[in-house]
């Protein structure tokens, strides 16, 4: 009978118990401290003003210069040092005479990488992380295609999870998990280019708040460790302030979640940079032309032209790259190298269209990003912050490939129109706002060994042909690194590779303070390895380079943003401006915190070959207002010529490329014929009628601006004309 008053007691005292520790662990796992990247101190401290009051800047390894890298390529298949004449080209490829060629001065490479996107220079990064010996070559420039025309995110994809959940399919699980795992290394080892964003998800409806809530926590709940901060719920007037562009009619609330966002250009860059800082050989603006194979039908080589040298004005030089692996990774060109090993081989990329516009910065939030996910055809949009402007997209349509695809108008005015769906009605979405537009092309694949081969496989796929031609295709951004890996993985057994310890590794952050990276083994250790820029990188670093170079504050910061510790030698690089402030420093536009140095640091540390190169992919102006790009190039072609030594022709050149280029990025086509003096002259920059209206330009000061006004001037219009007043 006592046991009976022991157990009523008993029962409530466990239940409380175990609701307490339930709701404290639930508590924890929701606020417990997290370790955000990018808000640790240097891993290299910044240095320090000595006791006369100087500091004394870093100083960081140099990888070889592009004509270092060139004659590397040369020597893989046997082509000496001073013996590269035509003749002896075209015997070491063609089989003629071998008086030019000794066959056992250099060793073939164990890997050829086509293909310099983020695929591209993620493997050569991993394979030169494991001791290989390997080349990536770039038709155009590094990220020149799709890799720099995404939507800036790095994520697992909260609608991916949605379909797993709904369909039960659990290749798409896998694909958010293993993405979600992803992101988390993505920003530890390169946390100058990307970081955390808020993205809000707009509640309609009140019965959409579980389901939201719901979804949002299962997104957080499957990135585990890998996650940041949890996502939250907000009620109508705490969305209203956070976001309060949006429509205050249709919105009962909104949950907020985390992602990631990234300089997607200048990551691609920073991968190629360390790759050959680790010893990759890599070239970009270098074509292959064909595929070489021994006797039996196995790959052994490629042949390639450098371009450059025909925009220099002369023939391209063609030879030969020796290699025991080829790996193509060409995005959407994925079938024309595998139609170079074999023309009768079936295509296997199936090319979507994604077109993006960039809009001005007051159009979003600059800390929070929207995603948009019932759309008025049921796609998806995302309207985030970016480099201070507003990106908005994407569409996904079938397109034909092509090098620079122009967005269209019909998809433009789509995401305008959608745009205005979800804004409030007092701000007008108007097609004069789109400063750029472009069209990335993502190409999906299909499986050639699937039965079903309509059918796209929604994750990377890896192939080899008979003759030994490794591709990796599809996939995205964010799972570069592990499809790098598994490329790499299996070229390591089809090809009979050693990998090795890296004996001699550079110190990438410039001092012996520190171990650059992991224990390079010989396994892949690129989920350690820290890109160029990340060591000394820190969110107080702008304040230093102010501090000693007198830069202005946003230039600080987008310099630190975008170049990481790096941003101590773009500064040294820049002009002094002979102002009292800024003291260093001359904009490229006044629009944006892009400056001098970074053109001379671009042509010198980067590669860059062209303005092109310059203007979209080592700064980002051209996908950011393409008219302010056209405005810039005078400057940055005279920058460049002045590093590179052009003459008159190949400055022209560069201007007719550079100004197609921009029409690709959405430049008006009234602009496309416009001439360098049209430029310099400010003739370029005159609007046209359609411009001219959006704002009021020629007014002069007035209570109420005279083009506002449809009335007389001296007219009343409170008092009709038939009033007692008017008589």
């Amino acid at each position: 009978m006592a046991a009976r008053p022991t157990r009523r007691f008993l029962r409530p005292l466990l239940y409380t118990t175990a609701a307490a520790a339930l709701g404290g662990g639930i508590l924890y796992i929701s606020y417990r401290p997290r370790n955000i990247p990018g808000s640790n101190p240097a891993a290299v401290p910044p240095p320090t003003f000595g006791e006369d009051g100087t500091i004394a800047p870093p100083r960081f390894p140099h990888a070889k210069s592009r004509a270092e890298q060139i004659a590397d390529l040369k020597r893989s298949a046997g082509v000496r040092q001073g013996s590269e004449s035509k003749t002896g080209l075209l015997a070491s490829i063609f089989g003629g005479s071998h008086e030019d060629v000794s066959p056992g001065v250099e060793e073939p490479y164990d890997l050829l990488v086509i293909g310099g996107g983020a695929t591209g220079t993620g493997i050569a990064l991993d394979a030169a992380t494991r001791g290989l010996k390997v080349a990536v070559v770039e038709r155009d420039d590094f990220s020149s295609g799709t890799s720099s025309k995404s939507t800036k995110l790095v994520h697992g994809g909260v609608r991916y999870l949605e379909k797993a959940v709904w369909e039960l399919d659990y290749n798409q699980y896998k694909l958010v998990k293993e993405a979600l795992r992803e992101r988390k290394y993505f920003l530890d080892t390169a946390p100058h280019l990307s970081m955390w964003l808020p993205i809000m998800l707009p509640i309609q409806k009140w019965w959409q708040a579980p389901y939201f809530w719901m979804g949002t926590k299962a997104y957080d709940l499957l990135a585990g460790s890998e996650g940041i901060e949890s996502s939250y719920f907000l009620t109508k007037s705490k969305a209203l302030d956070a976001f309060p562009m949006l429509k205050r009619s249709n919105v009962v609330g909104a949950l907020v979640y985390y992602d990631g966002a990234h300089n997607d250009s200048r990551m691609n860059v920073s991968l190629a940079m360390t790759a050959a800082l680790y010893g990759s050989t890599v070239v970009n603006h270098i074509e292959v032309t064909g595929l070489e194979k021994d006797a039996s039908g196995r790959l052994n080589g490629a042949r390639v032209k450098d371009l450059v040298q025909e925009k220099n004005g002369k023939k391209p030089e063609e030879f030969t790259i020796r290699a025991k692996g080829i790996i193509n990774a060409t995005g959407p060109f994925t079938d024309s190298i595998r139609k170079m090993d074999d023309q009768k081989v079936d295509e296997i990329v199936a090319p979507s269209s994604g077109v993006h516009v960039i809009l001005p910065g007051y159009y979003s939030p600059s800390n929070m990003g929207l995603i948009d996910p019932s759309t008025s055809d049921g796609r998806v949009i995302f309207f985030l912050p970016w480099q201070g402007n507003t990106i908005a997209g994407t569409t996904d349509a079938p397109t034909a490939i092509s090098q620079n695809p122009i967005a269209g108008e019909e998809e433009i005015n789509w995401i305008l129109s959608e745009i205005r769906g979800y804004l409030a009605p007092d701000i007008n979405v108007r097609r004069g706002d789109v400063l750029a537009a472009w069209s990335g092309i993502r190409p999906l694949v299909r499986d050639p060994k699937a039965r079903n081969t309509e059918s796209l496989v929604r994750n990377h796929l890896i192939t080899v042909s008979d003759s030994g031609l490794l591709t990796c295709a599809g996939g995205k951004w964010t799972t570069y690194r592990q499809m790098a890996e598994e490329s790499v993985d299996e070229a390591i057994k089809l090809y009979g590779l050693h990998p090795g310890p890296v004996v001699g590794a550079p110190r990438i952050s410039g001092t012996e303070m520190i171990d650059d990276a992991a224990p390079l083994d010989g396994t892949c250790q690129t989920h350690q390895v820290r890109l160029i820029g990340a060591h000394g990188y820190s969110k107080t670093l702008f304040i230093n380079l102010i501090q000693h170079f007198g830069v202005e504050t946003d230039v600080a910061k987008h310099l630190t943003e975008s170049y990481g510790d790096r941003a101590w030698t773009v500064a040294a690089l820049s002009s002094p401006t002979e102002k009292r402030f800024p003291v260093r420093g001359i904009r490229v536009s006044q629009l944006y915190p892009f400056i001098d140095g970074e053109v001379r640091y671009a042509v010198r540390h980067e590669y860059a070959q062209t303005a092109v190169d310059v203007l979209a992919r080592r700064t980002r102006l051209a996908f950011l207002n393409a008219q302010a790009a056209l405005e810039a190039l005078p400057m940055v072609i005279d920058l460049m010529a002045e590093e590179l030594k052009w003459d008159s022709k190949r400055k022209s050149v560069e201007w007719k490329d550079t100004v197609q280029f921009l029409a690709s990025m959405g430049l008006a086509k009234s602009k496309l014929n416009v001439t360098r003096q049209d430029v310099e002259s400010g003739k370029a920059a005159e609007y046209d009628e359609h411009e001219r209206k959006l704002y009021s330009r020629h007014d002069h000061p007035a209570d109420t601006i005279e083009s506002d006004s449809k009335f007389e001037s001296g007219h009343n219009p409170v008092i009709g004309t038939d009033s007692p007043a008017n008589k």
